[in-house]
């Protein structure tokens, strides 16, 4: 292996390092917790080498978020796959969203809530991002409906479970009605 290879490999070892380090942290204390130099402490390196990966808190959330989206992604691929017939695949694939929602709080939020300079509904979004959509419109465009366009099924019932997501975490909503919720959610919108 050269010099330039081993410089390389450690340089993508200490960027994956900060970003688990500010997850980790985010998801302990909040994203409020994370500073440059907090991080710069827990991962033993100065803060001018962590400005050298990103140029602060916010390409970190960013990069938080893309790791995030790729596991929601598998996660909802995961949870459709597994269900027998049209029906179970929405209702698993509703209860795989809330589910990643639930445990990866400052993920979620780093995807939905937090500016981490990333593109949404563009051109230019990152692939992670299109991604994650595409794992919901592969399940949920054979429940859109006729005349019904799938990308705008996805967003409306995307939003939907956002809001449940939201609300839930908010402690708005009872938790012991979570499960009516989504059959709720499944039978209204999907068309089975």
């Amino acid at each position: 292996m050269s010099v330039k290879e081993r410089k390389e490999r450690e340089r993508a070892d200490r960027e994956r390092l900060i970003v688990a380090t500010a997850r980790e942290l985010a998801e302990q204390q909040g994203w409020d917790a994370v500073t440059t130099r907090r991080l710069a402490e827990r991962i033993e390196y100065s803060q001018p080498v962590l400005y050298s990966h990103f140029r602060g808190k916010r390409e970190i959330i960013g990069a938080v978020a893309l790791e995030g989206a790729a596991e929601m992604a598998v996660a909802l691929r995961a949870a459709t796959s597994a269900a027998d017939g049209p029906r179970a695949r929405v209702a698993a694939l509703a209860r795989a969203y809330l589910d990643f929602a639930e445990h990866n709080p400052a993920v979620y939020d780093a995807l939905f809530q937090l500016d981490g300079g990333l593109a949404y509904a563009r051109e230019d979004t990152p692939e992670q991002l299109k991604d994650a959509f595409a794992a919901l419109l592969e399940c949920l465009a054979e429940v859109a409906g006729d005349g019904v366009h799938p990308g705008l099924f996805t967003e409306v019932f995307w939003a939907a479970l956002h809001g449940l997501a939201t609300l839930t975490r908010a402690g708005r909503l009872l938790p012991e009605d979570a499960e009516s919720r989504v059959e709720l959610l499944v039978d209204r919108l999907a068309v089975i």
